[in-house]
């Protein structure tokens, strides 16, 4: 096979992402070609609205996942974050490429540190598990929905007013924005998304050419970390727009990983730590799933 089709968002972010899988694809295949198919999915039309108030679930994926499975790609890059725990049907994660700086971030133009805040703060942002820990910390701030892809926050955040707006770490390093951020949150104020940080590459599960050409460039260390998070996410039964954090790296010789299920409204916090072998790193998500279920998860994810 010397050509393969790469489905792919257009954004600055996703097509940054794509190019950077071509080049390994091309590094580790000479001769390969690959043609970047743009494609536009739901997350991408309906800015006006929440991701939450739409279900959230795939809608940055969904698209992508038509065209795999009716072979008008070969395969799809995403990041890991927006996938829902369920993949289409016929399809697989066939690799990650490294991960970058996991972080949630804040960004202001007013104040040097999250802890600079006034009370009544008015922060921007899309995730709806954001707003549920940083509720839990701080109940008198007041947040705000923030669509649009990296550029439009950042310009909303300096024309609209906002004390602040709070992003993932990784979008903005890839793209050269890393100079933005005010503030690297730690992760016992605000956990990750599952998949933050880590880009995906998609294949059919029926096409082991394409397969074994992906494999070739997959990230060892951040496949396991990933596939205990969304193992976590699997157990759960959770949308990527859900009140949970899960985060997993390695520790020594051993995968440790952290997972939160919140409360919309902060006041409720549940929290897991649970180490594993690296060689079993869906076992480990499901253990941590379950222990959550038994401490009341079920209950928080159903509102």
């Amino acid at each position: 096979m010397n050509l393969l089709r790469l489905g792919t968002r257009g954004s600055a972010l996703a097509l940054w992402q794509a190019r950077w899988v071509e080049g390994a694809l091309r590094a580790a295949h000479p001769g390969l070609e690959v043609e970047i198919v743009i494609l536009r999915t739901e997350g991408d039309r309906r800015q006006d609205v929440s991701l939450a108030s739409f279900g959230g679930a795939g809608v940055f994926v969904a698209e992508l996942e038509r065209a795999l499975v009716a072979g008008e790609i070969d395969f799809a890059v995403h990041s890991a974050k927006d996938m829902p725990g369920r993949l289409a049907g016929g399809t697989e994660i066939a690799a990650f490429m490294p991960r970058e700086d996991a972080h949630d971030v804040l960004i202001s133009s007013r104040h040097a540190r999250l802890a600079d805040l006034p009370a009544d703060a008015r922060i921007g942002t899309g995730s709806v598990r954001r707003v549920a820990q940083l509720r839990h910390h701080h109940p008198g701030w007041r947040f705000e929905d923030l669509r649009g892809n990296l550029d439009t926050r950042l310009a909303k955040l300096d024309h609209q007013g906002f004390d602040a707006i709070v992003l993932a770490a990784a979008g903005l390093v890839r793209l050269g924005w890393g100079d933005r951020i005010t503030e690297r949150l730690p992760t016992v104020l605000c956990l990750p998304a599952v998949g933050q940080g880590a880009v995906a590459v998609q294949v059919r599960s029926g096409d082991p050419v394409t397969r074994d050409l992906v494999t070739a460039i997959d990230h060892a260390e951040t496949h396991a970390c990933v596939t205990a998070e969304r193992a976590l996410l699997q157990t759960l039964h959770a949308g990527c727009q859900a009140p949970l954090a899960g985060h997993c790296r390695m520790a020594g010789e051993y995968l440790q990983m952290v997972a939160r299920v919140m409360s919309l409204d902060g006041a409720t916090l549940l929290e897991r730590v649970l180490e594993g072998p690296p060689a079993k790193p869906r076992e480990l998500g499901e253990h941590l799933g379950h222990e959550l279920l038994e401490a009341g998860a079920r209950a928080l994810l159903s509102r």
